[in-house]
């Protein structure tokens, strides 16, 4: 991707996991979110119905923050055959997409205008694909990336990407590798744990990315 030059808003992801809707609300009105990007691949929850994609819609409206789903085109859990491998999600194949390809490119149009947060159910953003997928192909053109934590501080994307390393013990390795090698190698180590299966049962798991 090319390097952008206008100006962008301050960027945000958040998961709301075990949230109330009325502490959700308040994290993003904290840190000033305008619009809620939704990459659920299914918008829906059966334990949080609070955050169905038509009901948290409506919520959000009432504070004054708009919504967009982009699923179909972020999400993890894919509809074409040709972003899986042997059952599995590959978020390289995904990349290469053009409905993801024509996603990122909205949420880089949308960042010059408001600030965005993208919407997933994990809480740690290391164990969603908002993280892993999405963010990984962000972070160079849109420049600095901050993960709403439950609690309510702010993870940057770089603190996640050292994190990331050192919970695959990659934290070590430049000696051998550059940086740049060394972290791909931790996105796509992770991207194969987390990564949607079509052979995983889904009965025990509530929300999907």
């Amino acid at each position: 991707m090319m390097a952008l030059t206008v100006e962008l808003k301050p960027f945000f992801t958040i998961g709301y996991s075990d949230l109330k809707i009325g502490n959700f609300v308040s994290l993003l009105k904290r840190y000033a979110v305008e619009t809620i990007a939704d990459v659920r691949s299914t918008p829906y929850s059966k334990f949080y119905p609070e955050f169905n994609s038509e009901g948290l819609k409506h919520s959000l409206k009432t504070y004054g923050i708009k919504y967009a789903f982009l699923g179909k085109e972020l999400g993890a859990r894919r509809s074409e055959d040709e972003c899986y491998v042997d059952g599995k999600v590959s978020y390289d194949l995904v990349f290469r997409t053009e409905a993801f390809q024509n996603g990122i490119q909205r949420l880089i149009s949308g960042a010059g205008r408001m600030r965005i947060a993208l919407l997933c159910a994990e809480k740690d953003p290391l164990d969603c694909h908002r993280a892993i997928l999405i963010c990984r192909y962000l972070r160079d053109v849109i420049g600095p990336i901050n993960h709403i934590l439950n609690d309510g501080r702010i993870e940057t994307h770089h603190e996640s990407e050292r994190r990331l390393l050192k919970q695959l013990n990659l934290d070590n390795l430049e000696l051998f590798k550059n940086d740049k090698e060394v972290l791909e190698d931790a996105y796509r180590k992770q991207g194969e744990k987390i990564a949607f299966s079509k052979q995983a049962s889904t009965e025990t798991k509530d929300d999907f990315d």
